[in-house]
């Protein structure tokens, strides 16, 4: 047990203390990982439980204008690394097909070495786009994708700045730089406002744009495979195999925003349309039977209060003229009836008298 400790001890000695480039010395977290993985680790718990159960119950913070001064800043700072490993080496001749790391304390070299823990350093400054969707609670963008894109970078890049600060390596850090500055171009207009967003048509050429810079990396680290040159192997595969992971990462991400997510929205705009049809053609029917139904009864009601007073009047009228002659014939009847009624309480009133012997004459006058 004892040695296997020790073993791992001298192990770890040699290759962070025997293998490092000294000239970094005393830069802030380069004397050991462990700071850069704490921090990396601590990344991931706050955006990932942290920030998810403090933002649970409280709405989202309103942070525009903070949000376009970081990502000017970011633009800024994006350029100038991109001009910074130009000027150390990628715009005064280092070659695209084999590029040694110059370990000495030439001014361009160091100026390279500079650029390099810069860079490593901007890798803890994007922590704050993530940030940025905790606290706007946009937690659909803080994807797993988004997470070890941001949370594994810091320490993959303080290995390259512990030992190969310059060569060909750098062209990772010389190309993500290029990209950054169109990124947070882009998130720099969005952040603006919706006046503006007229001006970032172009979001899904971003990601075209990612993928291609994974596709250069990894085709200029892998060459090495076919070429001679005094550059630790070992890093050829780091910077390849990461820039394989990300390709992967971000193709997955492509296909399910634009691909597949453009044949969800296809289907879904077909479905409404053909609900839209379905929708009208059911209520036209249902409008068109109910006023149909509504000009019935309507049609009915005002047909049958016409043909009413019509009928009334022409029935009142007919009714009347034979209620007139009902009434004379009434009236005559009544007459007649009278007069028979007469006639027959004269016969009675002969009889009577008849039989008290008057005289029927007489009471006739």
């Amino acid at each position: 047990m004892v040695g296997m400790v020790e073993s791992f001890v001298d192990t770890y000695n040699d290759l962070f203390i025997d293998q490092r480039d000294p000239r970094v010395d005393g830069w802030l977290f380069m004397s050991s990982p462990w700071p850069t993985l704490f921090i990396c680790i601590s990344y991931v718990l706050l955006v990932k439980v942290i920030g998810p159960w403090y933002m649970k119950d409280r709405p989202p913070f309103q942070l525009r204008n903070l949000l376009v001064f970081y990502n000017a800043a970011q633009v800024i700072f994006s350029t100038w690394l991109f001009y910074e490993f130009g000027m150390g080496g990628w715009f005064r001749g280092y070659s695209y097909r084999c590029q040694p790391v110059d370990y000495s304390h030439n001014p361009v070299a160091i100026r390279m070495t500079h650029a390099s823990w810069w860079y490593y350093f901007s890798k803890f400054t994007e922590f704050f786009d993530t940030f940025f969707f905790v606290l706007h609670k946009k937690f659909e963008h803080v994807s797993t994708l988004h997470v070890i894109h941001h949370g594994c970078m810091p320490l993959s890049v303080w290995f390259g700045v512990k030992f190969t600060p310059g060569g060909h390596s750098t062209f990772f850090g010389f190309i993500n730089t290029f990209v950054h500055i169109v990124m947070y171009v882009y998130y720099m207009l969005s952040a603006m406002g919706p006046q503006y967003r007229r001006y970032i048509w172009w979001k899904k050429y971003l990601t075209n744009f990612q993928m291609i810079q994974f596709i250069m990396i990894f085709g200029h680290a892998f060459q090495l495979c076919f070429t001679e040159c005094n550059y630790p192997r070992a890093f050829m595969w780091w910077i390849g195999g990461h820039a394989v992971m990300f390709f992967f990462l971000f193709s997955e991400f492509y296909i399910n925003a634009y691909i597949k997510g453009a044949a969800r929205v296809k289907a879904l705009a077909m479905e409404s349309s053909f609900l839209a049809k379905a929708n009208g053609h059911t209520n036209g029917s249902i409008q068109n039977g109910y006023s149909k139904v509504s000009n019935g009864h309507l049609n009915g009601h005002m047909n049958g209060k016409a043909n009413g007073i019509a009928n009334g009047y022409t029935n009142g009228h007919a009714n009347g003229h034979a209620n007139g002659s009902i009434n004379s014939n009434g009236a005559a009847t009544q007459e007649s009836n009278g007069h028979i009624r007469q006639a027959s309480e004269s016969s009675l009133n002969v009889r009577m008298r008849r039989l008290v012997c008057m005289n029927v004459d007489s009471t006739m006058d």
